[in-house]
């Protein structure tokens, strides 16, 4: 996945910084990066990281960081795929577009789910297994914040945020979001009142979007046909499973094709859909049992298994043990190195 270990980085940035006294420059120097990094219109996942843990490690409060860059980032520094969220019809709009728009733009991803009076706005990471630093984190779910403040002219408050690292002063935080944080959790996940999805932008430029949509959407297309179909469909199962085993049909609509269309173009990289759920399947079960604070039947359904005996089943052909005797071993192994 070489093509995409460039990521465009926001000029923005540079500029937000700067308001906050912080010199760009700092910020490279302690991310031990060059000072051509400022002037680069992309950098690597592990220089995207860099800089935003170097831009943490400059503010004496990650959630102080995180409210003063949100809140002081123009709107004139937007990058095309934002202002097409910022001039949105409406909220929805606006969210669903920042998830789609996301892909153009790694390592970020965004999973919105609406159910009942809530709507969850999950943070993932794309073709990355390090997590982003706290900042990003809490930068990425604020803005998504910021962005229905901004566009609706009112003050939207979140229902509540869930963070699985440490974000600052969470009093801080909890002023500026209006609701309850936790921390320790296994997940990021911002929870919005689901009536606010309907409020209408004040920003809403139709004119705007007709020129706007059409060029981003032609360039997510071209990114999608460069991508390798199997890394797609992989990340598409390990963001799917802990809701449950999704199928050849449902994996294919996320991609915009028939299920017929995904298998053969799966054939054609040597793969197929069963393999793939198996290897991510087992990859997944591996990492959640390497963690103690997992319960081992937990796991089970975390990977999309319904019942535990199909899990350990599947397990003990993987790896020959049982998952309690797997995760003990390792453990163990562990604590001695």
């Amino acid at each position: 996945m070489k093509s995409h270990n460039r990521i465009k980085f926001p000029a923005g940035f540079w500029a937000g910084v700067h308001q906050l006294g912080i010199a760009p420059h700092e910020v490279a120097r302690k991310a031990q990066l060059p000072l051509t990094i400022i002037t680069d219109l992309t950098v690597t996942t592990q220089q995207y990281f860099a800089i935003w843990q170097a831009y943490s490690d400059l503010i004496d409060d990650t959630a102080e960081g995180i409210i003063m860059l949100t809140t002081v980032f123009e709107t004139v520094h937007y990058p095309p795929a934002v202002l097409a969220t910022y001039h949105a019809r409406d909220y929805r709009d606006a969210l669903k577009r920042m998830a789609r728009y996301k892909q153009l733009c790694p390592p970020e991803s965004l999973r919105i789910t609406e159910e009942g009076e809530v709507c969850t706005i999950e943070l993932d990471w794309l073709y990355t297994e390090q997590s982003g630093p706290s900042m990003l984190v809490g930068i990425t779910l604020a803005f998504l914040l910021e962005l229905g403040r901004r566009g609706t002219g009112k003050p939207l408050m979140a229902r509540s945020i869930e963070f699985s690292q440490s974000m600052g002063d969470k009093e801080v935080l909890e002023a500026y979001f209006g609701c309850h944080i936790r921390i320790g959790e296994n997940c990021n996940r911002l929870t919005l009142h689901r009536g606010d999805l309907d409020l209408p932008f004040v920003s809403y430029n139709k004119e705007l979007l007709e020129i706007l949509t059409p060029v981003l959407d032609k360039s997510l297309d071209k990114q999608q046909h460069s991508r390798s179909i199997t890394e797609m469909v992989k990340w598409i199962l390990k963001r799917s499973l802990p809701g449950g085993c999704p199928d050849i049909k449902t994996v294919a609509s996320e991609l915009g094709m028939s299920g017929r269309t995904l298998q053969r173009r799966l054939t054609d990289e040597g793969t197929s859909f069963k393999h793939l759920l198996t290897q991510v399947r087992y990859g997944l079960a591996r990492e959640y049992l390497a963690n103690p604070s997992f319960d081992i039947k937990e796991v089970g359904f975390m990977i999309g298994y319904e019942d535990q005996n199909s899990f350990y089943r599947a397990f003990r052909i993987w790896e020959g043990d049982t998952p309690a005797n797997w995760r003990t071993e390792h453990l163990n192994t562990n604590s001695i190195n």
